[in-house]
């Protein structure tokens, strides 16, 4: 399981796109589990599944997509 909180927070946008690229690849590449915290909506959206939280509390969930089978 890899955790990551705000990883793109506070870096220029050619540093942030290289260590998300850095992440989405050890999660491909190790078939583990990545946990992100992100205000980034464009970052989220990249994932699996976003789960929303506002104060600690559950706000929000999309569900993991379905597979399409051709």
């Amino acid at each position: 399981m890899l955790f990551a909180d705000e990883p793109t927070g506070n870096l220029d946008t050619v540093t942030g796109e290289r260590i998300a690229e850095l992440l989405f690849g050890l999660n491909r590449g190790s078939d583990t589990t990545l946990v992100l915290v992100t205000h980034d909506t464009a970052l989220a959206a990249r994932c699996g599944r976003i789960v929303m939280m506002e104060a600690g509390a559950l706000v929000g969930a999309a569900p993991l997509p379905q597979p399409v089978h051709a």
